[in-house]
């Protein structure tokens, strides 16, 4: 309970409130208040009644995707965990999800442990964000939060992400935070492994890409630019039509939403063992 007395007294989730909730149609907010007391794990996602949208949606669709490809466990990552409360946020909806739909998570949150490095240039937005920004204030007390399946891995992306790709199980969700552009790069090198290291869709949010003054130049979006232009089996795109799919369609997560496209998946190669028929009513 205090946790949520804590959120509320936050003005941007008022804002949220008012700008996503309430503004949407009555009869979709009073079938929340039922969802919220009768509705199951899956019905609640799709009222965005799970705290943290993104992740309960990105998990939940992921370990979808992996049951679709005969995938038993998955690993999901948090690019930029700061003082962990995504991460362990994190934890608790992937054992729901487990719960739901069988799929194991395995849950790695990367950061410096010390804030963010001083900016390299204008791509990194330091007229937003400089040094130090987002320290781990207690990862020794963050690491022991954890549950046994969760860890952390300190120090500079560019040292960390090589070791652990060499050991890592498939990778189905992956959630970047990390603000800066070159930081971003460096944290979509997680891409560049063989392809049995994924799912051949890994859903991405990327959190810095919403502020009218970011930008197709700068920070995350101009990372996802450069990615695209020098990677041709791999690409980043947009979410295909999620706004339409959603109940709630005015919330901004939305909008946060990728997929990594592993192209040379050999499950995207292989030959389908049916056959679509239409139906032709007029006949």
């Amino acid at each position: 309970m205090s946790f949520l007395t804590n959120r509320l007294t936050k003005g941007h989730i008022w804002r949220r409130i008012g700008i996503e909730r309430i503004s949407e149609p009555v009869h979709l907010n009073l079938a929340s208040v039922l969802v919220a007391i009768f509705g199951s794990f899956r019905s609640k996602v799709s009222f965005d009644l799970i705290l943290r949208h993104p992740l309960a949606f990105g998990l939940l669709q992921a370990a979808d995707w992996a049951n679709e490809c005969g995938v038993r466990r998955i690993t999901a990552i948090e690019f930029g965990v700061a003082n962990g409360a995504g991460l362990v946020n994190m934890c608790s909806v992937a054992a729901r999800v487990t719960r739901v739909t069988g799929i194991d998570f395995d849950i790695v949150g990367f950061d410096t442990g010390v804030g963010m490095p001083p900016p390299k240039d204008y791509r990194d937005h330091p007229e937003f964000y400089g040094p130090g920004d987002f320290p781990m204030e207690n990862p020794n007390d963050l690491q022991k939060k954890l549950p046994p399946n969760a860890r952390i891995i300190l120090g500079e992306v560019a040292n960390t992400i090589v070791p652990f790709l060499q050991n890592c199980e498939t990778i189905g969700f992956i959630s970047v935070d990390v603000d800066y552009y070159h930081s971003t790069i460096e944290s979509l090198k997680v891409l560049e492994s063989p392809p049995h290291k994924y799912l051949p869709w890994v859903l991405m949010y990327f959190d810095d890409v919403e502020y009218d003054r970011h930008n197709p130049f700068c920070g995350e979006l101009a990372a996802i630019e450069d990615f695209n232009r020098e990677h041709s089996n791999r690409k980043i795109a947009k979410f295909n039509v999620l706004r339409q799919r959603r109940i709630f369609q005015r919330a901004t997560w939305i909008e946060h939403m990728y997929i990594a496209h592993v192209f040379d998946h050999p499950f995207r190669s292989r030959q389908r063992n049916r056959k679509e028929v239409l139906d032709n009513p007029f006949l």
